[in-house]
């Protein structure tokens, strides 16, 4: 059982973050405990403290909207902890999506469809071009582009005031990563994860490797959403400092040489 728990903390923390954010809402809504109220596009901590979702803002911003003074803080403070601490951890430790895209991936594991042949195939860019587009059309149409058919934004307003509708397209991302592209929403599509990739490339928090202990076993690419970024396993050691980490802690969990583990970044020494 120690053994389990070890081998999952990363995944039992991150359910815990993510559900706990989620009760919050719920009891802000359904029983006026307002520790944390609104959704994730704004919100208010503790009833003082604004938190707004910042490609939101830009999204906004790009629309013509007039954004008021306490949205914009949100925005910063919200930035600003991304940018400084939590790099990409918004896609692994807050986001409801990420336990949707987990459970598809877990159904393919478990039904041996790693092996199938896909037709389909999508770059890690198409993201970026995603976000781009969504701010295009902002701009074009004078709403917030993407927010209008997030199925983020749909699949927190279901759990908290009741699915709807939404239930179709978090049902279409499921069926998409199982069937068609392994991480295909959060890994190729997404473009919220695209933009804390983007705003967190500095932050302080990352995974270490120490090549003198690590034995080629692999098995971080094997489990790691965003592999790409593993570039130096088995190369040298150093910080994973690519934007695209999520810092879910996967790889640190399978590792069974100990080779890898959270710490916090060397901006002095060079890293790649």
């Amino acid at each position: 059982m120690r053994r389990w728990i070890l081998k999952h903390r990363f995944l039992m923390a991150r359910r815990f973050t993510q559900l706990g954010i989620l009760a919050l809402y719920i009891a802000a809504n359904a029983y006026g405990f307002m520790a944390l109220s609104g959704n994730l596009s704004s919100s208010l901590l503790m009833k003082n403290i604004p938190l707004s979702d910042p490609f939101a803002l830009l999204q906004m911003f790009a629309a013509g909207a007039l954004l008021g003074a306490n949205v914009i803080i949100g925005g910063l403070i919200v930035s600003l902890f991304y940018l400084v601490v939590g790099g990409r951890a918004f896609c692994s430790w807050v986001c409801p999506m990420n336990m949707v895209t987990d459970a598809a991936n877990w159904t393919r594991r478990v039904f041996y469809l790693e092996k199938v042949e896909r037709k389909v195939w999508l770059g890690r860019s198409v993201r970026y071009w995603v976000l781009g587009l969504s701010l295009i059309l902002s701009f074009l149409t004078g709403i917030a582009a993407f927010e209008m058919v997030s199925p983020i934004s749909m699949l927190h307003r279901g759990i908290i005031f009741g699915m709807g509708m939404g239930f179709a397209a978090v049902l279409s991302i499921f069926l998409f990563d199982v069937f068609a592209v392994k991480n295909g929403w959060c890994g190729h599509i997404c473009p919220l994860g695209g933009f804390y990739a983007l705003l967190g490339r500095l932050s302080m928090i990352r995974i270490k490797h120490d090549q003198t202990k690590c034995t080629l076993c692999m098995q971080c690419k094997d489990i790691c959403p965003e592999k790409q970024v593993l570039s130096i396993i088995g190369k040298e050691s150093g910080m994973i400092v690519s934007g695209e980490c999520t810092n879910c802690g996967r790889c640190v969990e399978v590792c069974d040489d100990d080779a890898l583990s959270f710490g916090v970044r060397n901006y002095i020494k060079k890293n790649v």
